[in-house]
């Protein structure tokens, strides 16, 4: 993890910490391993049969392949690089386009995704009626990446209290050097942009030699899918994605992250118990980080290696794994407003287990170039950046959810994309939208705005649903179904259970 222990991004974040800890309990159904018939099924160059087998022991035929591609299009010296992909070949009587699978993050691996048994397996394998399903590791993430990590010589006090501009000088300090770092092993950051992955989209496309493909995609992978649809939009069959990221929305508005917590409010005050303990959860997270800006609380932290940590906990902390666990109601929210309200009543005891973990932590700053790149070079316009930094002014999270963007914004001179980028697509491809209402990543509104120019948009709610939705009720299979058949999706909402928000008594 990093010095300071946050980013949005698996590979860089206390996210994908918190993730691994809590993402993958609860699941709704038991993956059941499709029968292949590879006989009837074509294979394609640079691939090979293989018994993929998840984390759980459930083993399905599959192939595992590849295809090169330049790491940097607009380079004619470019190195090559693989892009690698697992593909589970269709079952069904009639096999329509390619299923492409696009993970989060940026970062991500879909291959990894596929191998959690309880999590998206199931879905692999129910989709598989409708045509080839592909796991693809996207350029720089699982197995297609071959880039090293990067270790900076920039450190972050554990022990000080440090302000934003401080905080955002080591992280841009430490993006230089690893600029510097990169070149010298020959890996070319303008490589790895949403755009170049885009193009391997379409060069998978001639490599499975389908006239056209379908997408699925989560987060950061709707925020793919909709790039590709505006430059393949004649050459995509149809696109399902949850919890969109429009392509002017890598950096969230801080006011929208508030106006999730209002959500959260009225979901708590469904429960008594939950309502009587948080009336006013706004007010208790403002309370809290004024007392930590203006003390922060010194705390020792015991490791899992027998020694110990010396913290200063300051708002920011808090802030970045309040970011953390808002994602998805049923995993992190009850911990953290556990967490604010010990906090509030002078303990510091949960802060303590979660610290524990290692979340934060004395090594250098270090970046994976994929997830460093992606959201850099997807940026920001100038008009959304001065409502970011004006609504951060006053917001409960600043900008946190988004660290280190929008601090590394245009750090790394040529890889922003431009603001006809960050427009939105217009497209009529069929496209199926599931969305969270309590999503605390991506925001219901937000969502709206990103697929404001698709005219074929089939949108369903999942009331009380968050971030991860493609597996907690079996009424999103269902729909997903429905729409990959092209009948008509009548269901508009689908309700799925809150987890108790109250505290243990």
């Amino acid at each position: 993890m990093l010095n300071f222990g946050f980013h949005k991004h698996p590979t860089l974040s206390i996210v994908a910490s918190l993730s691994a800890v809590l993402m993958f309990a609860s699941a709704n159904s038991q993956a059941q391993t499709a029968p292949t018939n590879t006989m009837t099924h074509p294979t394609y160059k640079n691939e090979k049969a293989i018994i993929f087998e998840t984390m759980g022991g459930e083993k399905t035929d599959a192939y595992e392949g590849f295809i090169n591609v330049p790491e940097n299009r607009s380079n004619k010296m470019s190195r090559t690089i693989a892009v690698k992909y697992v593909r589970f070949p269709a079952t069904g009587d009639k096999n329509g386009s390619p299923i492409i699978y696009l993970s989060g993050g940026p970062g991500g691996s879909g291959i990894s995704t596929a191998k959690y048994p309880n999590f998206r397996f199931p879905l692999f394998m129910a989709m598989r009626e409708f045509g080839d399903v592909i796991a693809l590791d996207q350029r720089g993430t699982g197995i297609s990446n071959d880039t090293p990590s990067c270790n900076s010589s920039q450190v972050l006090p554990l022990n000080e209290k440090l302000n934003e501009q401080q905080v955002s000088k080591y992280y841009r300090t430490a993006a230089t050097e690893c600029l510097a770092f990169w070149k010298n092993e020959g890996v070319d950051v303008l490589g790895y942009t949403t755009q170049e992955s885009v193009s391997d989209i379409e060069d998978l496309r001639t490599h499975f030699e389908a006239e056209k493909i379908t997408l699925w995609g989560i987060s950061y992978g709707s925020h793919l899918a909709l790039a590709a649809i505006k430059t393949l939009q004649n050459k995509i069959d149809k696109v399902v994605i949850a919890s969109a990221e429009g392509l002017n929305q890598t950096v969230k508005l801080p006011f929208a992250t508030d106006a999730y917590f209002s959500r959260l409010q009225q979901a708590i005050n469904t429960q008594p118990e939950a309502a009587k303990q948080y009336p006013d959860i706004a007010a208790l997270m403002h309370r809290v980080h004024k007392k930590l800006d203006d003390n922060p609380l010194p705390i020792k932290v015991a490791l899992k290696d027998a020694s110990s940590l010396a913290i200063l906990f300051q708002k920011t902390h808090l802030q970045i794994i309040a970011s953390a666990m808002i994602a998805d109601p049923q995993r992190g929210v009850t911990q953290l407003l556990a967490i604010y309200k010990s906090l509030d009543q002078g303990q510091d005891q949960l802060i303590k287990k979660m610290l524990a973990r290692g979340y934060l932590n004395n090594k250098p700053i270090s970046f994976n170039v994929m997830a460093f790149a992606m959201d850099i070079a997807s940026g920001i316009t100038d008009e959304r950046l001065i409502m970011v930094n004006e609504q951060a002014k006053t917001s409960l999270l600043g900008t946190a959810l988004n660290f280190p963007m929008p601090q590394l914004n245009n750090v790394v001179a040529g890889l922003d994309l431009g603001d006809d980028f960050r427009a939105f697509p217009v497209s009529n491809v069929p496209t199926l939208l599931l969305t969270g209402t309590l999503d605390g990543r991506t925001y219901i509104n937000s969502q709206n705005e990103a697929t404001q120019g698709l005219s074929n948009l089939s949108q369903v709610t999942i009331i009380n649903g968050g971030h991860n939705v493609f597996m907690v009720s079996p009424e999103v299979t269902s729909v997903i179904k429905s729409f990959l058949k092209e009948e008509e999706i009548k269901v508009t909402e689908i309700t799925i259970d809150l987890p108790s928000f109250a505290l243990p008594k």
